[in-house]
């Protein structure tokens, strides 16, 4: 109750007793016992009334400051924190959260470590974290400018950024921010440099980064698929095909499928970027997908079946 009163400035009986799943009885009672406690909770009284802390009364750990409290967030996530210059921060803001539990609760940190790791770069792929990223991470905890510079092909590009958010997918790390009103993503290991400016941005209050990530890899995703290839399947080439092929051409390709011929194998329309793309897909799949169409890619394959009969005699 303390905590909700904290957060949301004022609540009705009701909504207290909504939140917390007790009858307003109840409620009444805890508000009393928070009084004796010595927190101070006023009743308004009438139709409009409810329940609020009195002279901006907060219940905080101890020394935590918002640099450690907003790395806190992150500590489960030990790599990109010290790629983003975070590690000491997060270190610091979990020891303060430590010494604020009741002592039976200390050790639950070191359990939950000892259980559970999220390692988020890719197989064999060790390669360091870009150089500008702890700055970006600086600007984008501060709300600043910076001034972005990168290649694109032989030029050298010069961009005023607004930092919204960093994003790591599958061991890259990406900028989204706004470029004169325009939201965009760039790919932090192409950029040759970041200064970050005295200038502060006001982000747009709106503006949600894990959405904006979703919505645009669905496009990303979709944009890249530019033909269909018509392929059957035996029922252990669709278990591979996830395996084989994006999982968005996997789903599309699974949805589009018939019923069963009297082999069990299905027909399938398959989401494909090139023909070249696809033949390297579809031959990992082997004797399990027979291509239908296009006939370039189907006689492709079946020069790929003939070569390897021919190495097997």
């Amino acid at each position: 109750m303390l905590l909700l009163l904290q957060n949301r400035g004022a609540m009705t009986g009701r909504e207290l007793a909504r939140a917390l799943e007790v009858s307003e009885r109840t409620v009444v009672r805890d508000v009393e016992a928070l009084t004796l406690a010595g927190v101070p909770v006023y009743a308004d009284r009438g139709r409009a009334g409810g329940y609020r802390l009195v002279g901006g009364y907060r219940t905080r750990l101890t020394g935590l400051n918002r640099d450690e409290a907003e790395a806190l967030f992150l500590s489960g996530v030990s790599g990109p924190l010290q790629d983003m210059g975070l590690a000491d921060v997060a270190a610091t803001a979990q020891l303060k959260v430590l010494a604020a539990l009741p002592r039976d609760l200390r050790d639950s940190g070191m359990v939950a470590a000892q259980r559970f790791h999220l390692d988020v770069p890719r197989w064999f792929r060790d390669a360091p974290p870009p150089s500008v990223l702890a700055a970006l991470a600086t600007a984008t905890w501060s709300d600043r400018v910076v001034s972005a510079t990168y290649q694109r092909g032989e030029r050298t590009l010069v961009r005023l950024l607004e930092p919204y958010g960093l994003v790591l997918k599958a061991g890259r790390w990406y900028a989204v921010g706004c470029v004169r009103g325009d939201i965009r993503v760039y790919r932090i290991d192409r950029f040759t440099g970041i200064d970050v400016l005295d200038q502060p941005f006001h982000r747009d209050s709106t503006f949600n980064l894990a959405a904006f990530w979703r919505e645009r890899s669905a496009e990303f995703e979709r944009s890249i698929f530019t033909a269909h290839a018509r392929v059957r399947l035996s029922p252990a080439g669709v278990r591979r095909l996830w395996s084989a092929v994006e999982r968005l051409a996997a789903e599309e390709a699974i949805a589009s499928a018939g019923l069963p011929d009297r082999d069990g194998w299905v027909t399938v329309m398959l989401p494909v970027e090139s023909l070249g793309i696809a033949y390297g897909q579809l031959v990992a799949l082997g004797p399990e997908a027979e291509v239908l169409d296009p006939p370039a890619l189907r006689a492709r394959l079946a020069g790929a079946a003939d070569r390897l009969s021919a190495l097997y005699q």
